[in-house]
């Protein structure tokens, strides 16, 4: 059995309430991809933007661990 062949058979087994979140996961899969690349979208590219001026100028807060930003969060 084909990989297709695996995938239609899985969503045929998957409830009616359930196959919208399928549909929205597919279709933004492929809106994001291009040759199997994804393309970020503005605002991402604005924030890799800001990211590397920051670096750049030294600027922002770093953290040693995702515990320590978290809780900079909660702030």
């Amino acid at each position: 059995m084909s990989e297709r062949e695996q995938a239609i058979q899985i969503l045929n087994d998957i409830p009616d309430y359930k196959i919208g979140y399928i549909v929205s996961y597919l279709q933004g899969y492929l809106h994001g991809m291009t040759d199997g690349e994804e393309i970020p979208n503005k605002e991402t590219l604005e924030a890799f933007k800001e990211g590397d001026e920051m670096l750049a100028n030294g600027t922002g807060k770093r953290y040693n661990s995702a515990a320590d930003l978290f809780a900079d969060m909660e702030d």
